[in-house]
């Protein structure tokens, strides 16, 4: 399938909506069930996922209020003001960075053109320059290209600051509180997953510019109101965890163009009477966790919960039973009223030993 082709496909499946584009935060949910189809697919076409909930009547409270929104904005932007001077600070006081001269550059918008294919040639331009030469400290919005299941996502940093040591360092700047030197550990995790988005982008940057990815460090250093004031510390944040099953997740992504040849020609997520049909035309791989994840976890869990789907069990119940989709499957192989086909023969004897341990269990206890 050609990139021609597949773009219709895609704005086709959008319905002729405006495309949404991947960020660090849908990777991060994408990469964590890489087994999703419809996920996968509705990422990649840029389907508004919240709206599509919404028209299924199946809404989701999902993402950060408009107040969270409002006050990680004028956070960011007071640590950013007169050219990140409170962030410079933070880095050579809290953390002891040796910055004696710094150069700022915003890549935001480049000469009154906000066009992103722009953007990120004038980041890949500039860093370069700064890789090799070890000139430049602070990159502000800068835009960088990954590639996610065949399709270029483009993802935007807050800050990349480039040390004298010749290592660049991404800056990820949160407004959640870290309060007597802890954090709330779900946020920090999330943020260490984001993070670690924007550092495979980059290291991917770096090869691709002839530099070793270890020029790329792996310390995040993380920004957050300090006990619930509004004057910032600095952490570092080691994200090779993260960035070890990231690497492994985006491996495992099925391409795109090959999705799309098993789907229907015609299919489309546009609004009408036709569209939950569409959206079940897509296999999903629901499990609980994906109720924080992503704004289609409400239709997904009616639907697997109507047909008896073991991912309702949870990703360890699933992946234990192996191929094993139905939990009345599941239950009539454990029983012996279905006799199981080669392939589940090993689980099936696993089941029936569990059953007959069960059984046992509860005898003695009566």
């Amino acid at each position: 399938m050609t990139d021609t082709a597949l773009d219709l496909d895609l704005e086709r499946l959008r319905g002729g909506a405006t495309p949404r584009n991947h960020d660090a935060r849908t990777i991060a949910a994408l990469t964590a069930n890489p087994g999703c189809a419809r996920r996968g697919v509705m990422d990649a076409a840029g389907v508004d996922k919240d709206a599509l909930a919404r028209e299924l009547g199946f809404p989701s409270p999902f993402g950060q209020s408009q107040f969270a929104i409002t006050r990680g904005n004028a956070f960011e932007a007071q640590v950013k003001a007169d050219g990140c001077a409170e962030l410079l600070t933070l880095l050579r006081d809290r953390l002891g960075f040796t910055l004696p001269e710094v150069a700022y550059d915003d890549l935001e918008v480049v000469g009154g053109n906000e066009g992103r294919e722009l953007r990120h040639a004038r980041t890949r331009r500039l860093l370069a320059r700064a890789l090799e030469s070890g000139d430049g400290t602070l990159f502000d919005h800068p835009l960088l290209r990954l590639e996610i299941a065949g399709r270029t996502a483009y993802l935007e940093p807050d800050v990349i600051a480039f040390q004298l040591a010749g290592r660049l360092h991404v800056i990820e700047i949160k407004s959640f509180a870290v309060v007597d030197g802890q954090a709330e550990p779900e946020q920090v995790a999330a943020a260490a997953r984001q993070s670690a988005v924007y550092v495979l982008a980059l290291r991917r940057l770096a090869e691709e510019l002839g530099h070793a990815a270890d020029r790329v460090a792996h310390e995040v250093i993380l920004v957050c109101p300090e006990n619930f004031s509004n004057r910032p510390t600095a952490t570092p944040l080691d994200v090779r965890p993260q960035l070890a099953v990231l690497e492994r997740q985006l491996a495992r992504l099925t391409r795109i163009d090959r999705i799309l040849t098993e789907l229907p020609p015609d299919l489309t997520f546009a609004p009408g009477e036709k569209l939950p049909g569409s959206v079940r035309a897509v296999e999903a791989r629901y499990a609980p966790e994906c109720m924080s994840t992503c704004e289609m976890a409400f239709f997904c869990r009616d639907e697997a919960r109507s047909c008896g789907a073991t991912g309702t069990l949870g990703r360890a119940v699933r992946d234990d039973l192996g191929g094993v989709d139905s939990i009345a499957t599941a239950l009539a192989l454990a029983d012996g009223s279905l006799d199981p086909s080669a392939d589940l023969a090993e689980t099936a004897s696993q089941l029936r030993t569990a059953h007959r341990l069960r059984h046992e269990v509860l005898d003695g206890a009566a």
